[in-house]
Parts: structure tokens; sequence; C-alpha cells
């Protein structure tokens, strides 16, 4: 069973990284994949066009330090790809207005390696659960190498964000949004995205929890300060131990939930499946968790009642609710609504709750966290 690796990294100062980075990639004996015409994607979490500080995004230094180490193992700078799809509309200009923001551009000049900005999609075909064919952008399917550097984080949707759920910025631009729009219910999209994991296959995970992020995540929470890398090359157990830190019950986890009902994961990490600084396994006091994960009483009904009776599982549901005040009228939420329940009124969004999914998108991509988890109608609206 594959190991999940903790590596106390105290700051973000480029030499800690660094150390801490190739200490992880020996151990795991990634340097035995190397050779010199090996094709490697470097997939961080790039959701949004946000500065590092803000933890909604992977560190730059964790992207370079990685690039750094593939390239003492003997991996050529052209041979190296740093990708992701962002949320909301995207080409080019904006793909690299993003990798720009994020810190990527900068790292990509400094060691000569490939920022992909095409978009350009190819089907895959799977033997998924609930998905047989994904389109994905390139370098998800042409490299030889996948380095999935993910960001521990909390998710209004799935309660987490963690190694799995990273794996959607290799779906193109709004097809994302489609897939919100296939699978509105919270199990379905679960199942997806664990048929896009057993596509896509990550070869080694890297988990930014220098600053993490809790409360309302993945990108209008509070910046957590951590101090760690977490890391393996399973990340159903790196989301597990993810799970275990934040104080959640995997199986209150849509994602977790799926991944174990499939046995791709246990229900829980053995104590020797972790290693490294193992005195940092242990829940984080006081985390918050996402709202929206509190106010949902969806989950507690009954399965067969919640399928007879959508309209109560409806009305129990937490939904994003617009803060007029803060409202800058953007129309990011709208471009990004897959149901596009969003209007632009009077220079404010109204999001029209009949036919909001939940799917949080709006939550995610409000540059000035104007949209918040609005209780249910039972629970003190």
């Amino acid at each position: 069973m594959s190991k999940v690796i903790l590596k106390k990294t105290e700051n973000y100062d480029s030499s800690t990284v660094y150390i801490s980075v190739k200490e992880i990639m020996l151990e795991q004996r990634i340097n035995e994949l190397i050779e010199e015409n090996t094709t490697i994607l470097i997939k961080p979490n790039m959701l949004t066009r946000t500065s590092p500080e803000k933890a909604v995004t992977t560190h730059p230094v964790v992207v370079e330090s990685v690039i750094m180490v593939l390239k003492e193992f003997g991996a050529r700078a052209e041979n190296i790809t740093i990708a992701d799809s962002s949320g909301g509309p995207s080409n080019s200009a904006i793909l690299q207005g993003n990798y720009t923001v994020c810190g990527f551009s900068l790292v990509a000049k400094k060691q000569g390696v490939n920022l992909y900005t095409k978009l350009i999609g190819k089907t895959v075909k799977t033997e998924g659960t609930i998905v047989k064919e994904f389109e994905l952008i390139e370098p998800a399917v042409q490299s030889d190498i996948i380095i999935n550097l993910a960001k521990f984080k909390t998710h209004v949707m799935t309660g987490m964000s963690g190694a799995v759920k990273n794996l959607f910025g290799t779906v193109p631009g709004l097809k994302k949004a489609e897939f919100h729009m296939r699978f509105p219910d919270k199990d379905n999209f679960a199942n997806m995205i664990v048929d896009l994991c057993e596509v896509v296959k990550p070869t080694f995970t890297i988990v930014d929890a220098v600053n993490g992020m809790e409360g309302d995540g993945p990108a209008g929470g509070k910046v957590r300060y951590l101090g760690l890398l977490m890391a393996g090359k399973n990340p159903y157990n790196i989301d597990l131990a993810i799970s275990y830190m934040m104080g959640f019950d995997p199986m209150t986890l849509p994602i977790m939930s799926a991944a174990i009902k499939r046995g791709l994961a246990p229900e829980k990490l053995d104590e020797n499946m972790v290693i490294g600084d193992t005195w940092l396994y242990r829940p984080i006091e006081n985390f918050q968790k996402p709202k929206s994960y509190s106010l949902d009483f969806s989950d507690r009904i009954p399965r067969a009642i919640r399928w007879a009776t959508p309209t109560v599982e409806k009305l129990l549901a937490p939904k994003p609710k617009i803060n007029k005040s803060a409202c800058i009228g953007c129309g990011k939420c709208q471009s990004i609504c897959p149901q596009h329940t969003i209007e632009i009124i009077n220079k404010r969004a109204h999001i029209n709750l009949k036919n909001c999914i939940r799917c949080f998108c709006c939550h995610e991509m409000c540059p000035v966290k104007a949209i918040d988890v609005k209780r249910n109608v039972f629970f003190n609206i």
C-alpha cells in the first residue's frame, strides 16, 4: 500500500522547499523514473488569477523546486511542461495572465520549461463508472510522467480539495462547467472525479500545505499556516490523510466516499502508512470546515427518501448568496455558472436559486469574495 509522506517545511524560502522536495522525491525513487527523453507534466492548482500569498493556488516555489529536482534527476527542460486549466472561460491570453499572477510564468522562464496555453483537448476513452470518455488538455494525455502539485484546501461543494480534486484542472476551460451541469448530484459528480483520476493516473503527488486554506475554500476561505508538504504515489491515500487532519469523516466527503466504495482507498489509513514527520499527522486544532458542510442536512436523509422527495433535499441544501454591497458586477460568476442562473442587473449579480445546482462555481470564481453560503430554509434564513 502506497505510503503518505509528511515533511516539515516551515516556510516558502526557496532552499527550505527545495530540500524538502528533493528528500521526498528521492525517498519515493522518482529519480529512477527519469530518462533523458522522458516528458513530464507539472500540474499545479491554478484555480484562478490569484497571488501566491492568498493560498488559493500552489505556491510557485514548490513548482520551481520540483522542476529543479527533476532536472537534477536527468530530465531535460524542454521536456517539462507546466499546465493547468483554470476555472471559468479560458483562452491563451487568459491562461497566460493567470500563470503570470500565480507566479508560474516566472518559474517557467527561469527554468527554461514550457508553459502550456493552447487548451487543445484530446478525447480519451475510459472504463469509468459514470463517464466513458473525457476531453483532457494535451499534456495530460501525451506526457510520460504527471506530477500532481495540489493544495491543502477546503471546498464548499466537496468538503475538501486535495490530490484527487486537483486533477479536474486537466479538463479544458468550460468543459468543467459542462460536467457540473451533467452531474449536479454530489455523489455523481464525485464518481466523475474518481473516473477522471483513474484516467489521468498521476505518477506522483505533492500537496502544498505550508500555507493551506480553511473555511469556505477553495478560494473564499482563510489562510491557515500548517508548515508542511505531503506527498505520495496514491492520491486517494493522500486525501485520506488530509481529511483526517481537517477533521472530516471521509465517508461524508463525496469524493472520498466514492473512492472507498469502489475499493480504491481504505476507510482510514493505518499508522504505518504515514511516514516522515509523523508527529504532524494529527487533527488540526480548531480547523474551520466550510459552512456548506455544517449546514447541509440533505446527506442525513435516507437515500430512498431523498430519491422520492427531491424537493425536500433541495430545500435542505445550502446555496450561494450574493452580498450585494460587496458585488462589483464583474460578471465572472455569470460566465462560469453551468446552469446560466446568474444575471447582472444594475451592476449587481442576481442568482435564480430555483435552478441553482449548488456547484458553488460562482463562489470559487468571485474575485472579491462577494458570494457566501446561505443557510437552508428550515434553519434561520
